[in-house]
């Protein structure tokens, strides 16, 4: 019987990418998602994919629907994704109190409910693997985006301090921080701006998804097992950190 993982955020984007590549290597794959039903429904007829629709910024919903997935896959989740995440640009003087608020919540809240609720099984079963989505913009910052970097700046010392407690139990706990990587959301951007963030990048293009659905797919392997409260930079040498 292989491994569950779990992947938030998962039907779309980086997060569609790593529930196939995982899926393709062999685990058992429970995918959320947290609106855009129509997508959410034809990646499952695609792939497969069980997917489970929660918000991830509600604790208590995030308790309920791993206890279902628990339910439905008969089994323990062994391996948590932390990958769902949203953006409310401005700046801060423009900034609302409710766009502060939803991104920390759902990029960085979302982190402590997830890891709260599969936490304590993990240490029972003296094993686990959790990965955290973080961004270039948490390591170098980003005009615009305070809310945003300070909740992925956030999720790169969550990584490293849940690493320390989990250690012991055969837990491990890693970030990866990509750069700007060719999801809808970044080929939306003008031409012209998306032009010149790719002048920035060292390589000379915009990463894939599924290069940072690999980086995933190794740090939650046996392979990896001596790899904790580490950041892995993927961004084309944008920013060397």
């Amino acid at each position: 019987m292989g491994r569950l993982a779990l992947v938030t955020g998962g039907t779309r984007g980086i997060g569609e990418a790593i529930s196939i590549r995982l899926k393709e290597a062999g685990y058992d794959v429970a995918a959320n998602y947290g609106n855009n039903d129509e997508k959410a429904k034809a990646f499952y007829e695609h792939y497969g994919i069980p997917i489970y629709k929660f918000d991830v910024a509600d604790f208590d919903a995030c308790a309920a629907a791993i206890a279902q997935i628990r339910k439905d896959f008969r089994r323990d989740i062994d391996v948590l994704v932390n990958n769902a995440g949203i953006t409310k640009d401005n700046t801060i003087h423009n900034m609302s109190s409710d766009c502060w608020h939803s991104v920390m919540e759902t990029n960085l809240g979302s982190c402590f409910n997830m890891c709260r609720n599969v936490i304590e099984r993990m240490r029972e079963n003296q094993f686990g693997r959790i990965v955290n989505v973080g961004s270039i913009n948490g390591q170098a910052g980003q005009y615009g985006q305070v809310n945003y970097a300070a909740a992925k700046s956030g999720i790169h010392g969550f990584t490293k301090a849940l690493a320390q407690e989990g250690a012991r139990f055969n837990i491990t706990v890693n970030a990866v921080a990509p750069g700007y990587i060719a999801t809808d959301m970044v080929r939306a951007v003008p031409e012209k701006v998306l032009e010149k963030i790719i002048a920035r990048i060292p390589v000379g293009r915009l990463g894939e998804a599924p290069e940072i659905a690999r980086a995933v797919e190794f740090l939650v392997s046996d392979d990896a097992g001596f790899i904790t409260g580490s950041t892995l930079s993927i961004n084309g040498g944008q920013h060397m950190y």
